[in-house]
């Protein structure tokens, strides 16, 4: 008894100092700030042309182009004209056609995705394509690009050939977005409906196709109450069907044809 007491006190002062001590502060959030980077706000009309060569006298603020297809002087060009531009990339396929296809294992290489030449990446592999993406990534910046268009973020929802998760894509496309913000750029959700809600604060704009043909629009508005721009397009539906809804919805719409070149029909 006499050799247990104080080690009661002991323990009961060491108890009372933690109690009473100041709480550890929250570990810094490893994102960058919005601060600093271009994001479209909502509403802000736009062009998306990855066909042919860039018409620059589409009179609005913002191009989304192909990365590859265009050089830094055509990213000049329109910087010149007062826009802002956006790099369109393949993040979720592999493409035959690219000057970096022989980078990419054939282990990654999935099932076909329906467009010629095209194959669904196992995004599992996040050892394999972030170095992959962050060339392509550097590649954008390099040009001059202001933002990123990854495609292909859904997967998850395909037949891949890939057992691929709904947590498989969500850290794969927040790894897209790291990869963005660590290089000044923002980033684009494109599709990915159902991932909005946890996605929403990794993404600086979404791109969206034919919410309104699939009826879902209304899983965008995430983007819109955060004052981000949602930028969309509808294929099959005529403008008249969709431009009043879509202006209430705050989508920035416009109608392509498939083939995406300089063709549109503005709401």
């Amino acid at each position: 008894m006499t050799r247990s007491r104080p080690l009661c006190l002991l323990f009961l002062l060491a108890l009372l100092a933690a109690c009473s001590a100041p709480a550890p502060e929250p570990a810094p959030d490893p994102r960058p700030p919005h601060s600093g980077r271009w994001r479209p706000a909502v509403g802000t009309a736009w062009q998306w042309q990855l066909e042919g060569r860039v018409d620059r006298r589409v009179d609005v603020p913002v191009y989304d182009i192909d990365g590859f297809e265009n050089d830094a002087a055509a990213v000049r060009r329109l910087h010149r004209d007062g826009r802002k531009v956006i790099c369109y990339i393949n993040a979720g396929a592999w493409e035959s056609f690219r000057p970096d296809r022989r980078d990419f294992p054939a282990a990654v290489l999935g099932r076909g995705n329906g467009w010629a030449g095209e194959r669904w990446l196992d995004i599992r592999r996040l050892d394999v394509l972030r170095p992959l993406m962050a060339k392509r990534f550097d590649m954008c910046r390099e040009k001059g690009f202001d933002a990123v268009e990854p495609d292909l973020m859904d997967g998850y929802l395909n037949d891949t050939g890939f057992p691929l998760t709904a947590g498989h894509q969500l850290a794969y496309n927040r790894m897209l977005a790291g990869l963005a913000h660590a290089r000044g750029m923002s980033v684009g959700l494109k599709n990915d409906l159902p991932q909005i809600p946890r996605l929403v604060a990794d993404f600086d704009f979404a791109v969206n196709e034919e919410c309104v043909q699939y009826d879902d629009c209304a899983a965008l508005a995430p983007f819109v109450k955060a004052g981000k721009a949602v930028l969309h397009v509808e294929y099959a539906v005529p403008v008249g069907d969709f431009c009043e809804r879509s202006r209430k919805l705050g989508l920035s719409s416009m109608r392509k044809r498939l083939d995406l070149g300089v063709w549109r029909q503005p709401c």
